[in-house]
């Protein structure tokens, strides 16, 4: 098993001047997805981020794969078609944190929102307020069309009122009717993005990461980035790839290359410790209309309920955070929705924000911006003898597909070839995973056996890493698996010792917000991030104050930008059930 960090580090010290063809900054998932793509066909690539990988705008996401049921009405049905096929793929690539959704629309109407409908369709910037069961309907019976492609999950059903409230016992009486249709879900969004960037390290010896870096200039086609760390290198393109989403117009002008590409606007989610709604959705999502016609949903996620989403114009990415009247928004949606269960500030957990970075737009409504993606160029002038080509907009669904026609751009100029596809490339843990339950089974019990491990500690590491989970047991450390973490009896000392040593981590951060979902989950106690910290410090050799540091910066993060604040010791939940 080759150990990453080690590598890496060699990689970089080896480092020549010619050695980059394409340098990509922006470690999101679409940067990370062109990374995989490039790296696998052999062009030798950097990506960086200044700050970790998935830290951004692909750290916030409804957490959904889907194809785009609500594009239908503004008629982006190229765009529907794509997300639909990318859902099925990633159902079938990353099978450890992606899984099937059935989703469950309440209808108010038979009639309503079919003339709105047709104006949006022919350019309206109204989008229609309500949509009654007759536009539903029309609605599903195309995404079960658009999704045709390597289907893997059941068309929808349509259901009156009697069989729609035997469904979804608590949602108001006031519906006349409902439908059901399959999306999916994903799990840890952050971890994946992380996984495609180790993907492309083992498939390219010759491409290199860094996360925590800035670009601190670029002068005559030499760019230099300086690490967290004070490591400095400078590297000679032939191409930038802006990757950057909210940021890409500042990057731009950093790289001589100015623009005015990116009108983002701002999603908040929460988290709800509310057992009796997980329960009721019986693995669920509820996708409604608020009383403002914005599009809500709310579906158990690791226990929790999750409710999002807003969409406010916004430009400032660096300080977004999910504000008060946005979490009563949330509260008064659900309320309305649901009836008959209480919803209250103090069942909220945990929240989070993030900026959509999506093509500026002079559109008079947020929900009408497009959420396609383009990949414009600017060509090499002056003193910066390298084009840059930047990423403009995406959905989270679709960034295999985005990656794949910027990296057909790049290699075109390059004047390389493709020679694999990622269509059927399996992502990180997703690989060799047993979906088939015999395989399942023989996976777990092989695996078991070869480290003394019980039965069920496999398959709950299965779930959460993937087959990874055979390297993390089968790891050398001082730690074992039985060395539990202080308010997380789930998760143990190994794993975060396998996590800081083999998967790049450079803060603390980076291990309780992206390569876990410890933070989101509610799970963090004073005395557990102690813990952490003190098996991460090992590991990374951080003295005490570099310590402190490290957990002064969670516990603010914590606070100003998730609304939790941590104790010494987790108060216990209800038991709930937890999709993995």
């Amino acid at each position: 098993m080759t150990d990453m960090a080690a590598d890496l580090k060699q990689r970089f010290s080896q480092l020549r001047d010619g050695d980059v063809d394409v340098v990509i900054i922006g470690a999101g998932v679409n940067g990370a997805g062109l990374f995989r793509d490039l790296s696998v066909q052999g062009v030798n690539c950097l990506i960086v981020d200044k700050s970790d990988f998935g830290a951004g705008a692909s750290a916030a996401p409804s957490r959904l794969i889907h194809g785009g049921l609500k594009y239908l009405e503004t008629g982006e049905f190229g765009l529907v078609a794509q997300s639909a096929l990318e859902r099925n793929l990633l159902l079938k690539n990353a099978p450890h944190c992606v899984e099937a959704l059935p989703t469950f629309v309440p209808i108010f109407s038979w009639t309503r929102g079919i003339w709105a409908a047709l104006r949006t369709l022919t350019g309206s910037t109204t989008a229609p307020r309500s949509r009654g069961a007759l536009l539903v309907k029309i609605g599903l019976a195309l995404y079960d069309f658009f999704g045709s492609r390597n289907r893997v999950m059941p068309r929808h059903r349509f259901l009156l009122k009697r069989r729609a409230l035997k469904e979804m016992p608590h949602v108001t009486p006031q519906i006349v009717a409902g439908g059901i249709y399959y999306d999916a879900k994903i799990s840890r969004p952050e971890r994946l993005v992380y996984e495609l960037v180790g993907d492309g390290l083992r498939a390219n010896q010759k491409s290199l990461a860094a996360n925590s870096t800035n670009l601190v200039s670029a002068t005559d086609g030499v760019l230099t980035f300086q690490r967290s760390d004070g490591y400095a290198f400078s590297v000679r393109p032939k191409l930038v790839a802006n990757a950057a989403g909210p940021w890409i117009d500042h990057v731009n002008t950093a790289l001589g290359a100015p623009s005015h590409l990116i009108g983002g606007t701002k999603g908040s989610h929460i988290l709800l410790d509310h057992p009796e709604l997980v329960r009721s959705l019986n693995g669920h999502m509820i996708y409604f209309e608020a009383d403002d016609g914005r599009i809500c949903l709310v579906y158990g996620y690791l226990g929790q309920a999750l409710v999002g989403s807003t969409d406010i114009p916004c430009d400032d990415p660096d300080n977004v955070r999910c504000e008060e009247p946005e979490i009563e928004y949330f509260l008064d949606s659900v309320r309305t929705l649901l009836p008959s269960l209480r919803f209250e500030r103090d069942q909220v957990t945990y929240s989070y924000s993030g900026i959509r970075p999506l093509p500026a737009s002079d559109a008079s409504s947020p929900g009408l911006i497009s959420r396609d993606h383009s990949a414009p160029v600017a060509e090499a002038e002056g003193s910066r003898p390298f084009p840059v080509i930047s990423l403009v907009g995406g959905k989270w669904t679709t960034f295999r597909g985005f990656a794949e026609e910027v990296a057909n751009t790049v290699l075109t100029r390059l004047q390389r070839t493709r020679s694999m596809s990622t269509e059927r490339l399996a992502i990180g843990g997703g690989r060799d995973f047993p979906t088939a339950s015999n395989d399942r089974t023989s996976w777990i019990r092989s695996i078991a056996a070869k480290t003394n491990t019980d039965a069920s500690r496999v398959d709950e590491l299965l779930g959460r890493y993937g087959t990874t989970a055979g390297d993390i047991l089968t790891f050398s450390s001082h730690y074992g698996d039985g060395e539990r973490i202080t308010g997380a009896p789930r998760h143990s000392a190994l794993e975060i010792d396998w996590i800081a040593r083999q998967e790049l981590v450079v803060h603390l951060s980076d291990i309780v917000f992206r390569r876990t979902t410890l933070a989101i989950e509610g799970l963090l106690t004073m005395q557990g991030l102690r813990d952490i910290g003190e098996i991460a410090a090992a590991a990374l050799q951080w003295d005490a104050n570099r310590l402190a540091k490290e957990i002064d910066e969670v516990v603010g993060a914590l606070s100003k930008f998730h609304g939790q604040t941590l104790a010494e010791e987790r108060p216990r939940r209800m038991a709930s059930p937890v999709s993995l």
